[in-house]
């Protein structure tokens, strides 16, 4: 086992690389994702056939966060990483040459299988650098680099036509550099941990509300990167205005994030769940009056949207380990996830085929349902369970909208029993 850096700065120092190699990537995939769902708009896809294409992508998300480490076992961390990364690089390229919804679902599907791979390799790189007094520090930045990262990358749509190759190319140039830092700085191999198994219905049991909110999380966060530069561009923005538009969601994410993590610290979290959800719905509604007013406006009213929806994936994890033991939290973070995957695959889909059938405002109309939902549904909970004392409640730790790498990490010993016999068969 390798050496971990005792303090913070220590921890920082060995692993800037790291986070330099992924905040590329995270450029690459932040430009990749608002640049298909633009040039499917406007090669005549339906919101339905563009829903479908970026779904794929989740679906093969999921699959790489479970067959990843039983491929990394048999042929090593930097070999998987290589590939993965030559793979979606390619993937991007293949989009460019051949526009075709089946061509595209299966790019898509690889460069969600591929990313998934990425991510859990420097990820678990990266958490094991840390030590249980730096990990959630080291993990805030990690985050703070990838909203940076994917809001950056918005911004790139601004150097080329979507409807030319250089967007594509450039893609995949950030791709294919962000392997260097990480390559040359990764040290030894990280391992992986083992953990108490969890059940579905047993995680419902404990925590109904954390795994509903999860769900509808993934659903309406999978939903808004996918079908958010389709509405703006049927609404009318330019190219320019699309990326602002995405970025300002990210931006409101990197502003609220902390305030958020720090109200559910120090009030009833459940509680604080409850309104910030409630919330996340009324500001869904603010955004069809704010497009009518002024692009400026749009731009405020997502930019709070974003702010109050993609941080209550921190709270979720953190509310549903509140009533957890600690040898339950690795497996239960690995259901959640595969439950906030499950709705991230079903939500750019599902939407897709409402705003085809009434309209693009349906959009941001069918957000705003599923947050009051279940915003209604945690009121609900609140008359019909006590809630945990805050002397019980753990610390929220900021995570990104994509899962960190401990949680891709459980969901690998969730969904597979005989991992750990087959990392002694093929351990060195």
């Amino acid at each position: 086992m390798s050496r971990r850096p005792a303090t913070f700065s220590a921890a920082l120092a060995s692993s800037w690389a790291i986070l330099l190699g992924f905040g590329i990537l995270m450029l690459g995939d932040g430009l990749q994702g608002t640049l298909l769902a633009i040039r499917a708009d406007l090669e005549g896809f339906s919101a339905t056939l563009t829903g479908l294409v970026m779904s794929t992508f989740y679906l093969g998300f999921l699959l790489g966060s479970l067959l990843t480490p039983r491929i990394t076992i048999k042929v090593g961390h930097i070999r998987v990483f290589a590939a993965f990364a030559a793979l979606s690089s390619a993937a991007i390229l293949v989009h460019a040459l051949v526009v075709s919804v089946p061509v595209w679902m299966a790019m898509r599907l690889l460069s969600g299988f591929c990313f998934a791979g990425l991510y859990i390799v420097a990820e678990s790189w990266l958490n094991d650098r840390a030590t249980n007094e730096t990990r959630g520090k080291l993990l805030s930045m990690y985050m703070v680099v990838t909203y940076i990262g994917v809001g950056a990358g918005q911004l790139l749509l601004n150097l080329a036509s979507p409807l030319e190759f250089p967007l594509f190319i450039l893609t995949s140039i950030l791709i294919s550099v962000a392997v260097v830092p990480l390559l040359l700085s990764a040290g030894s191999p990280p391992t992986f941990h083992d953990s108490v198994r969890i059940s579905l219905i047993e995680l419902f049991r404990l925590s109904p509300l954390g795994l509903v909110s999860m769900f509808a999380v993934g659903l309406v966060t999978a939903t808004f990167f996918a079908l958010g530069p389709v509405y703006a561009q049927r609404i009318g923005l330019s190219f320019r205005d699309i990326s602002y538009f995405m970025t300002a969601a990210v931006v409101g994410t990197v502003i609220l994030q902390g305030p958020i993590g720090a109200l559910s610290d120090r009030y009833d979290r459940r509680t604080v769940l409850t309104f910030v959800t409630i919330l996340t719905a009324l500001s869904a509604v603010a955004c069809i009056p704010a497009e009518q007013h002024s692009t400026m406006a749009l731009f405020f009213a997502v930019a709070l949207f974003g702010g109050l929806a993609f941080p209550l994936y921190s709270i979720c994890i953190a509310y549903t380990n509140d009533h957890l033991e600690p040898n339950q939290m690795i497996a239960a973070s690995g259901a959640l996830v595969m439950v906030g995957g499950i709705g991230a695959i079903t939500g750019p889909l599902l939407f897709a085929v409402i705003m085809d059938v009434y309209g693009y405002q349906s959009l941001f109309w069918s957000i705003a349902g599923i947050h009051g939902l279940t915003g209604l549904f945690a009121i609900l909970r609140m008359f019909s369970r006590a809630p945990v004392p805050l002397a019980r409640q753990g610390q929220s730790t900021a995570t990104a909208v994509h899962p960190s790498g401990s949680a891709i990490e459980s969901v690998q010993q969730y969904a597979s029993e005989e991992f750990e016999a087959e990392a002694e068969q093929y351990k060195d």
